[in-house]
């Protein structure tokens, strides 16, 4: 790996690294508040906020749009773009306290929020290599990590004196100022190689594909359940729950940027199989423990494994055309979000009959996932015998 003044002299380095921040803002404002604001203020019943939820989902599946849109704006530039669009949304939030409103802004700031994620991907893999890109995405989850504990600390203390509605404009105004500054900046090289503006599906792509789906519905379960169990089985608090969050948050500000050497030095297959093969046992663990430490302990490192995916995107780069990085990250986070359509309404139905039901298919489709990712040295040695 080059060295780390080395990397961050690149500028796209930096002007990623504010738009990541920018970005986790924004998501935690939102989840932080959204609950309260909903019931306190708008007056919403359970079955509004679940359609809002299912609502916010909608951009992520429909991330394969950006394709097009890069074909006349440019990707850095959508980056930042995206990111005043999430600042807006954030901020006009307050405006709109009612059904309809909150669907508009949801939509509005989570097609901001989607399409940053799918261009930050694509960007950071085109700028930085193989070598590099892992410790690049390790160290823009530690800015999250650090994001999500001082967004959290600063909406907690200005909640005893300031408006849901000021929360949301202030935060919202900080961030679309971010949006601004970026789109002044001239991060880009002009010798990258061009990127295709067309939808590409490659056979080659298989386990990239399969591995992506596999990861969204893991994630569907550790956000739908994890945190249910804990609440109805072990009745935790709301604190008790934050205090595990800034728990989460400290470890992976320190332990982002080691999981990408990792990923470096020891390769995608290591890395991801060391993953699954932990989580099927944590997954087990949720479903038979009844110990609340335990669960806490689960669940730390659940959020822990959960970066590890960063070794997905960098396997494609691997194999990947380097002309299909922006449409395949596109299609990918599209792939991710599938999973989000079905599994937690399918999940809750379970969850109802056995509660743990939900935990054995995740330890299911983590063991799928460990023996899939068997195969990713062997794509890559095919990758460099066809180049």
């Amino acid at each position: 790996m080059k060295p780390e003044k080395e990397i961050k002299n690149n500028p796209m380095f930096w002007y990623l690294a504010v738009l990541t921040i920018c970005s986790t803002i924004g998501l935690q404002t939102w989840q932080t508040l959204f609950n309260n604001f909903a019931v306190d203020i708008a007056g919403l019943e359970g079955n509004h906020v679940g359609v809002i939820q299912s609502v916010r989902e909608i951009p992520g599946f429909l991330a394969l749009l950006a394709v097009y849109v890069i074909m006349i704006i440019r990707e850095h530039r959508l980056s930042a773009l995206s990111i005043l669009l999430m600042g807006l949304g954030l901020a006009i939030t307050g405006l709109l306290p009612f059904y309809a409103g909150l669907i508009f802004t949801t939509l509005v700031m989570s097609f901001g929020f989607h399409y940053y994620e799918t261009t930050n991907m694509s960007l950071t893999l085109q700028y930085f290599d193989a070598h590099t890109s892992p410790w690049v995405f390790g160290k823009q989850r530690s800015y999250a990590a650090a994001s999500s504990i001082a967004v959290g600390l600063a909406i907690y203390l200005m909640a005893f004196f300031l408006s849901f509605l000021q929360i949301y404009l202030l935060i919202g105004a900080l961030i679309m100022a971010a949006s601004l500054w970026a789109l002044t900046r001239k991060p880009e090289q002009q010798d990258l190689i061009a990127q295709r503006k067309k939808m590409v599906f490659r056979k080659k792509y298989g386990l990239f594909y399969f591995l992506t789906f596999m990861a969204g519905a893991r994630r569907q379960i550790f956000i739908a359940f994890s945190v249910l169990l804990m609440v109805q089985k072990f009745q935790y608090s709301v604190q008790e729950v934050t205090i595990l969050f800034v728990i989460n948050n400290l470890i992976n500000y320190y332990l982002s940027p080691l999981i990408g050497r990792s990923i470096i030095r020891f390769g995608e297959r290591k890395v991801l199989s060391l993953e699954y093969l932990s989580l099927v046992f944590i997954f087990l663990g949720y479903a038979l423990t009844d110990s609340k430490w335990i669960v806490a302990v689960l669940y730390v490192l659940d959020h822990i494994f959960f970066n590890f995916a960063i070794a997905i995107r960098t396997f494609f780069q691997k194999v990947g055309d380097p002309r299909d990085i922006a449409p395949s990250m596109a299609v990918g986070f599209t792939i991710n979000h599938i999973a989000a359509v079905f599994l937690p309404a399918l999940g809750g139905f379970l969850w109802v009959w056995d509660y743990r039901i939900p935990f054995f298919g995740g330890a299911a489709m983590a063991l799928i996932s460990l023996l899939a990712v068997q195969g990713i040295d062997s794509s890559i040695r095919e990758n460099k015998m066809e180049e």
